[in-house]
């Protein structure tokens, strides 16, 4: 009984397995059409769309390091994160009105909420576990299954409804979803060991400018950052600066409190910074998939299956079904190989998982092999590419999270969530970049034939998998150095 106690999984994980399920649900419901909304219902070129698309992920991302310090130093975890899932609900309603304005006004809105609920949220699982808790890294795997689920639901059904009954229909599947997922956050806190309530309630309900308190400063101060993102979604150039900018304040301010800190926290912030650098390759690669790999399923790749054609943006469901599958046998993989002592550092899976990215891109050599007339490869092409991809996924991500808030000093916490997170928004800006080698026509229209089409995917995905196995090995090369800055972090 007392091993079991010692190895079962704290309750509160699988509230916030579940919320996490249905805003996942919601935000790859909507990423998952909007390319093709894009394309095909606005009728934007493919770069035009590309940097819509890249701005919104980017964006979506880089918010966290703002919602994070908010929750960290005024709303706490709870409020930040009940506030950020009615946003993304709203969000996903305004997208409803039908045309370019309530699009971008929609996408501007989730950009708000999810900056208060996706660091926040993974900040509460690393906080259900003492320093040292072996359960750590098995945990966050467990939480990244119910990220994934949400994911697989979303390329499922939400894709689908869109592609056959209507994108609008889809949307509104997705602001449900984060309905439901608000909820579920709701009736779980009672489970989360009292923690991200906020870090001084006193304060924080305090009239601070007349009757008005820091809760509702801060609620107004989020709605009128709106008008803001909705201006940087239609002028998508200035978000590249906006990141940079960014980044340097935070790698400043992580190296500021490593100085302070001491030699081991100044280590610990170096390495967190180096992988941080790493994670964008991974990502800005990794994150093709709502992209270019989504017209590239539309153009050139046979979607038949059992009889039945699946529609484009339905092909991303791969990617979370296959965590689905591999998710617990990671999970538990990492916790046998922690008690014979075998468990691989962070920089070397890191590594590891770079060089299984780069080789799903290499498998669409393989997959041209079998083209058809109409050049369309095997859909097995996809199958294939996202298995190695999920594979390197399940080594870097649930190991990001769980490394954040191993190396996090304890008072901030949400602000190195965020800053990972950053990571991955600078990852998606580069993503839409690369994903314009993809284009060949003149004003990024899509290519004039299937055959120009399937050349040039071919030759992209070739030597983004070359580069990348070649980083990934690097990585790899470099690992043990590394790992001595961690001091004893593993």
């Amino acid at each position: 009984m007392e091993n079991k106690a010692a190895t079962a999984q704290p309750k509160g994980l699988y509230w916030l397995f579940f919320a996490e399920m249905w805003e996942r649900f919601c935000y790859y419901g909507m990423r998952g059409l909007l390319i093709l909304y894009l394309t095909k219902t606005l009728m934007k070129t493919d770069d035009e769309s590309f940097a819509v698309y890249g701005a919104y992920t980017a964006l979506v991302y880089a918010v966290t390091v703002l919602g994070g310090k908010i929750a960290d130093q005024i709303l706490g975890y709870r409020i930040a994160i009940i506030f950020g899932g009615i946003l993304m609900a709203i969000g996903e309603f305004l997208i409803l009105g039908g045309d370019e304005f309530w699009l971008v006004l929609g996408m501007a809105t989730i950009i708000s909420g999810n900056g208060y609920f996706k660091a926040n949220i993974s900040s509460i699982v690393g906080k259900l576990y003492h320093d040292g808790d072996s359960r750590r890294d098995s945990g966050f795997t467990i939480f990244y299954i119910g990220v994934n689920l949400g994911a697989f639901l979303a390329t499922t059904v939400v894709a689908e409804v869109g592609s056959r009954y209507g994108y609008d229909k889809g949307f509104m599947l997705a602001g449900i979803g984060m309905v439901i997922g608000s909820i579920v956050f709701v009736f779980g806190q009672k489970h989360y060991q009292g923690e991200g309530l906020p870090p001084d309630r006193t304060k924080l309900f305090k009239p601070v400018f007349g009757p008005l308190n820091l809760l509702h400063l801060t609620i107004l101060g989020t709605l009128c950052a709106i008008p803001v993102f909705y201006l940087l979604l239609n002028n998508s150039s200035f978000v590249g600066y906006l990141l940079l900018a960014t980044a340097a304040y935070v790698i400043f301010t992580l190296i500021s409190a490593g100085i302070k800190s001491g030699p081991v926290l100044r280590d610990r912030m170096t390495v967190l910074i180096l992988l941080i650098l790493f994670n964008i390759v991974f990502w800005a690669c990794f994150e093709q998939a709502g992209s270019s790999l989504t017209l590239f399923a539309d153009r050139n790749v046979d979607r038949h299956f059992m009889g039945f054609e699946i529609g484009a943006a339905t092909t991303q469901f791969f990617n979370p079904l296959y965590i689905l599958i591999f998710g617990t046998i990671f999970s538990v993989m990492w916790i046998k190989l922690s008690k014979i002592g075998k468990n691989p550092s962070i920089p070397m899976k890191f590594g590891l998982g770079i060089v299984q990215l780069g080789l799903g891109y290499l498998i669409v050599q393989i997959g041209a092999q079998f083209v058809s007339a109409d050049y369309q490869v095997p859909l097995f092409t996809l199958g294939a590419l996202y298995m190695l991809h999920t594979t390197g996924e399940l080594f870097i991500s649930p190991i990001g999270l769980s490394m954040v808030t191993k190396l996090a000093p304890k008072h901030m916490t949400g602000t190195v969530m965020g800053a990972w997170f950053l990571s991955i928004a600078g990852a998606n800006y580069v993503a839409a970049i690369l994903a314009k080698l993809t284009g060949s026509s003149e004003g990024g229209a899509e290519p004039a034939t299937a055959a120009d089409s399937f050349a040039l995917y071919v030759d992209t995905y070739t030597q983004m998998g070359l580069i990348t196995v070649g980083i990934g090995v690097l990585l790899m090369v470099i690992s043990k150095p590394l790992n001595k800055l961690m001091h004893g972090v593993v």
